[in-house]
């Protein structure tokens, strides 16, 4: 599940960067439809990629928790998995909404309300805590294998 999730945000980091550099080229009214189109698309998939990705740190943690307790083992695996969710969750928030507020703003460019400079500032940002958060998604889920290994070990899996 770890790689599936890790893969889903690198497509989505892959084409909100391909987005941006459409929207930076456009000219026509094809080109920036198509800009406006791949642009949303990415922006669904980097929203389900994030959101998902708390939601299996958060079930990661129960089932380590489960183990511990119905092993009946003495070991600080559930505060530490617990503790790798907050990195992740802080910086995929930011991701998320820098990600919405970009593609929602782009709608004001479209519009003539939001100046096209500005869009892609936050695009700019977009991306980068976007990649922030894929370097936290990916020390996350290493750790978290870890400590599952850990945990099999002492329960003698």
């Amino acid at each position: 599940m770890s790689a599936a999730l890790i893969t889903a945000t690198v497509i989505s980091l892959g084409g909100l960067i391909f987005s941006f550099a459409l929207g930076y080229m456009a000219g026509t009214a094809d080109e920036v439809f198509r800009h406006t189109t791949l642009a949303f698309f990415f922006t669904m998939i980097t929203l389900l990629a994030h959101s998902m990705t708390m939601f299996y740190l958060i079930g990661k943690g129960r089932a380590i928790r489960d183990a511990v307790t119905e092993g009946g083992l003495t070991t600080d695996a559930v505060a530490r998995v617990s503790a790798l969710r907050g990195p992740v969750f802080k910086l995929a928030t930011v991701a998320i909404a820098l990600t919405m507020v970009t593609a929602i703003f782009g709608g004001g460019v479209d519009t003539d309300v939001i100046p096209g400079g500005f869009h892609a500032m936050l695009a700019v940002l977009a991306i980068v805590a976007n990649v922030v958060a894929l370097r936290a998604i990916v020390d996350a889920f290493n750790r978290s294998s870890r400590i599952v290994d850990e945990v099999n070990r002492e329960l003698g899996v």
